[in-house]
């Protein structure tokens, strides 16, 4: 909120001066400080540099950055008076004169005073989102208005520019790619992403960011970048904390809640947090295939229960040193019922229907530790960072065949992971226009997966048989990196790269326990890359700025893409990986163009990528049973796709707000897909699909009080290919209501999604069979939150960065 009312008050300051040109005076003056707690001795970020003429006319201002900082410029020649402004403190002015022979004026350290009076809130949340344009990220702040299009995570990412997410399956994609990095404050999780995701409540969210283009800095998975969900956490003296309840409903209930807290006095800062979703979600649809005359219906039915807790520590041994240790405990358990029927038309006789039921329950930790050591210098610091998870998953599948088809059989599977990260990270300011930064790294993963099934395979003599298979997977990664940037005039670039070296080692072992035929396939596959990273800014004027950069990337193949243990199956389709299947890269190229004007911005980008080994699936026939699919996943050779995007934020009244983005994208994809020939003979087939689709949002909020206020959302998805389907175009409208009491402690919010009921997914396919479908979720929801922030105090701003969360203005790096 404070950020937006310094912009805010700059744009009227732009605003007053274009129109007063014929008394304008020499823009010479540059006033330079840093703002400190006066109680704490420590900085504060985001203070209102405020600069007035003699006549108390608002001439120009700026903000401190993370280490207290501010240098204003431009500020006309004159006896000039700068108020020093921040919420919850005393405000100080001084008075400056500018003239030919005093150009720079450097206020030196200012200590600013605790006000008298306390702040109500614990976080301050601002009551409109704003989509800001970074030098290698989009950063989306979830204000007020954007909590009201739903109660988790997952259900306010449609509304982000880019970003997508299959109602289906929970998948999330960006820029229509599904390789992309979902971290948590800067940290990845153990936590399946499409789990995590409905775990976050929206009221928890500080911001999301799009990191599209991540510097050699970042760890250099995912094609489509990074999406990076910041959190509120509270640092305030004293108590403080946040309860929310959410309610959902359509066809069935959904429910969450969640309370966080936090205590600090002195040197020492405790939080924690508690997290709950309990939720049943239905789906339905069908699958035709024209041509053999089969109809497949199916209706899934499943029930989630999942905890989230949290709890950590920072203590302040002095003002250079720092020790934070957190843990985050997940508990999930549920179960998921499906119905499929299989029917065919030219014979009844061969009619067959399956019951799968499903149970699933997992435990994930975390534990983190950091160590920040600040040196002398300002922004001169070394950070140690250690963080361990641990994962273990089971899974019992009871199969029931209602026909003379094939027996019924029990699946069981246990998932075992653990992964280990180690940073070490430098960061010198070498002087006030350049930095280095160095940075090692070292990261230990580790899998394995056992499954067990007592007739789920059929033999050579047609007779199914009970099986056992493991799949051991290990990949260790050490890498190391260095950038520097440098700021020169309006210009500044910094260049990056990151040299990485990977052991990865696998096993897969398939034992017949009727025969005690066994199977061992052992792969390995060592490799060295470098990803270099290029960045460069012009800021032309305070309204305009340019970005250029570039990154190499890779996408590591999943455990799900290289096992090749069964993944899932229906009676018609079933999925393995590939063991063999090597990581793809991806050259990636990016210009973005961000525009302030009097009442928001506009910013427009393309990109443009060359992916190496591409990966994409195959669609291949059984050959135990020709009425199946088998799904996989192959490498191809080189790719292209490019794409374009136009983002805004503009308020048109004092009382409506608008948000609106436009997303086109486009990738020549490459496969292989069998068929029958015209004597029932399998044939191999080579696929080019070339895809073109587009998205535009729109998100409005209309304030009809200092207390209430309105929402309404749409997007409208377009019409888009893969190898296997034609999906067709998508509408979605969604309304919504906040309103505020108990003197803003307080809110309750409301909303209703796809109103008009046109959110589901239609296709056609003709790879390799014919086929038609339909697939329908609980779009039509009706969800209500309560929320109540409780305690009191100041904001106290920790020094710790969060590692790949570092934000970097688009006017420079330092």
């Amino acid at each position: 909120m404070k950020k937006l009312l310094t912009i805010v008050l700059l744009l009227a300051a732009f605003s007053i001066q274009a129109q007063d040109k014929t008394k304008a005076t020499p823009k010479i003056g540059t006033v330079t400080g840093k703002v400190l707690d006066a109680t704490l001795n420590q900085p504060l970020p985001y203070v209102n540099i405020i600069v007035k003429d003699a006549n108390n006319k608002l001439l120009t201002g700026g903000i401190t950055n993370d280490n207290g900082q501010f240098e204003v410029n431009q500020i006309p020649a004159g006896t000039n008076t700068i108020s020093i402004e921040y919420l919850g403190f005393l405000p100080q002015t001084k008075t400056v004169t500018i003239s030919k022979k005093n150009k720079k004026v450097d206020l030196g350290t200012i200590n600013l005073e605790e006000a008298a009076t306390s702040l109500d809130e614990v976080t301050i949340v601002a009551e409109t989102s704003t989509i800001k344009q970074k030098v290698d990220r989009k950063v989306i702040t979830i204000g007020k208005d954007l909590q009201t299009a739903g109660a988790t995570a997952s259900e306010i990412m449609n509304n982000l520019p880019s970003v997508n997410v299959d109602q289906q399956t929970g998948s999330i994609s960006m820029r229509g790619n599904q390789n992309v990095r979902v971290m948590v404050d800067g940290k990845l999780s153990n936590i399946p992403a499409e789990q995590l995701l409905k775990q976050i409540p929206s009221t928890s969210i500080k911001s999301v960011e799009l990191i599209t283009n991540p510097s050699a800095k970042y760890n250099p998975e995912g094609m489509s970048g990074i999406i990076n969900i910041v959190l509120h956490k509270n640092t305030k003296i004293g108590f403080n904390g946040n309860i929310n309840i959410g309610l959902a409903h359509d066809i069935e209930a959904k429910f969450n809640s969640s309370i966080d807290a936090n205590y600090r006095n002195g040197k020492v800062n405790v939080y924690g947090s508690y997290s709950n979703s309990v939720a049943k979600n239905f789906n339905f649809g069908e699958i035709n295939r024209v041509e053999q005359e089969i109809e497949q219906k199916f209706d899934i039915l499943n029930n989630n229960k999942s905890h989230l807790f949290k709890i950590g520590i920072d203590y302040y041994l002095n003002d250079k040193n720092t020790i934070s240790v957190f843990t985050n405990q997940n508990l999930f358990d549920g179960w998921t019922n499906v119905n499929s029927g299989i029917n065919y038309l030219t014979n009844t006789t061969l009619n067959q229907s399956q019951y799968t039921r499903s149970l699933n329950e997992n435990d994930s930790e975390q534990y983190n530790f950091n160590y920040k050591h600040d040196f002398n210098d300002e922004g001169h610091n070394i950070e140690l960072e250690v963080d361990h998870n641990l994962y273990e998953g089971l899974g019992n599948t009871n199969n029931l065949f209602y026909s003379a088809q094939r027996p019924n059989f029990i699946e069981n599977t246990d998932t075992d992971r653990n992964s280990t990260t180690l940073n070490l990270d430098y960061t010198n300011p070498l002087s006030e226009t350049a930095k280095l930064e160095l940075g090692v790294q070292a990261r230990f993963f580790d899998t394995s997966i056992f499954y067990a099934s007592d007739a789920r395979e059929i033999n050579q003599l047609g007779d199914y048989i009970p099986t056992t298979t493991r799949f051991d997977y290990a990949r260790d990664i050490f890498s190391a990196y260095v950038t520097y940037g440098k700021t020169i005039d309006k210009w500044s670039y910094q260049a990056g790269l990151r040299a990485e070296s990977v052991i990865v080692d696998s096993e897969a072992f398939k034992k017949d326990l009727s025969s005690l035929d066994e199977l061992t396939i052992p792969f390995e596959n060592d490799y060295f890359q470098l990803y270099p990273s290029a960045y460069i800014t012009y800021t032309q004027s305070d309204k305009n700025s340019y970005q250029l950069s570039y990154s190499r990337r890779i996408d590591r193949p999943g455990i799900g893409q290289v096992n090749p243990l069964p993944e899932w199956s229906t009676p018609l389709v079933s999925q393995f990986g590939n063991q063999e299947l090597q990581p793809q890269f991806t050259n990636s190229f990016e210009t973005n163009y961000t525009r302030q004007l009097k009442k928001g911005s506009i910013t427009a980008g393309v990109f443009y990528r060359i992916i190496e080994d591409e990966i994409q699936q195959a669609l291949l026939i059984d050959r135990t049973d020709t009425n199946r699919v088998i799904f996989t996943n192959l490498n191809f050779d080189n790719s292209t796709s490019y794409g374009l995007e136009l983002s805004s934020n503009y308020r048109p009244t004092k009382w409506w707000s608008l948000n609106a983005s436009f997303d086109l994208y486009s990738q020549k994809q490459k496969s292989i897909a069998e068929s029958f020939d015209t004597n029932q003979n399998i044939v191999e087939n080579t696929v080019e699909v070339d895809n073109v689709a587009w998205n535009i949002r729109a998100f409005n909020n209309f304030k009809v009080s200092k207390s209430l206020s309105f929402s309404a959302f749409g997007m409208y998805t377009g019409k888009n290919k893969n190898i296997q389907f034609e999906m067709n175009d998508m509408l979605m409208v969604n309304l919504g209501m906040r309103y505020s009491f108990l003197e803003n402690k307080a809110s309750f919010s409301l909303s209703y999604n796809d109103i008009f009921d046109t959110m589901y997914a239609q296709f056609d396919g003709q790879r390799p069979i014919a086929q038609q479908g339909q697939f329908n979720w609980e779009s039509q929801q009706i969800s209500g939150r309560l929320s109540y922030r409780f305690g009191g105090g100041k904001y106290r701003a920790k020094s710790r960065k969060r590692r790949d969360n570092d934000e970097k203005s688009g006017g420079g790096f330092m």
